[in-house]
């Protein structure tokens, strides 16, 4: 009879093939596990200032740009259209506002619907804007639109990235 601190070869071959499996399934994994999770680890680059206009072709009616602008997801690279409604206001500051509707992403216009001829309009579900971008309320937005970050250089616009009012 074997002694009670003793390993039986069928206790060792056990102990030995699950070590070894557990080290070739954790060799096969980790690799998997770090292609994975490595974007999510990166730091994300801002976005660049991108050449929109000049500033000279502002005027104080909101006017739709479009721009592109260089996006990385993961690993993969692409070139993506965005717009942005520009006016200078009253103080002759330059407004950049993003056109997405903060409802459920519609694309809204300027003057669009003649029973709000100076305001935002998203045709969704009716929502509405005011020349700022301040929700008018009792309408579906909850939240104002974006600003684009914006600066002027050698006489041209640059946009940036929208951010929250």
């Amino acid at each position: 009879m074997a002694n009670k601190d003793e390993v039986s070869r069928r206790q060792f071959l056990n102990y030995t093939l699950t070590g070894v499996g557990g080290f070739m399934a954790a060799g096969m994994l980790l690799p998997m596990v770090r292609f994975a999770i490595d974007p999510v680890l990166k730091e994300g680059a801002g976005q660049d200032m991108v050449a929109v206009v000049e500033e000279s072709k502002l005027t104080q009616e909101p006017q739709r740009f479009t721009f592109k602008v260089k996006q990385k997801d993961g690993w993969y690279e692409s070139e993506v259209t965005q717009a942005a409604w520009v006016y200078k206001d009253k103080n002759g500051e330059i407004v950049a506002l993003s056109p997405i509707c903060k409802h459920l992403g519609c694309t809204v216009d300027w003057a669009t619907n003649p029973a709000y001829p100076n305001q935002f309009f998203c045709p969704c579900h009716a929502g509405r804007y005011t020349k700022d971008g301040t929700n008018v309320p009792g309408t579906p937005p909850l939240a104002p639109l974006d600003v684009y970050k914006k600066e002027v250089k050698d006489g041209k616009l640059y946009l940036g990235q929208a951010v929250p009012q």
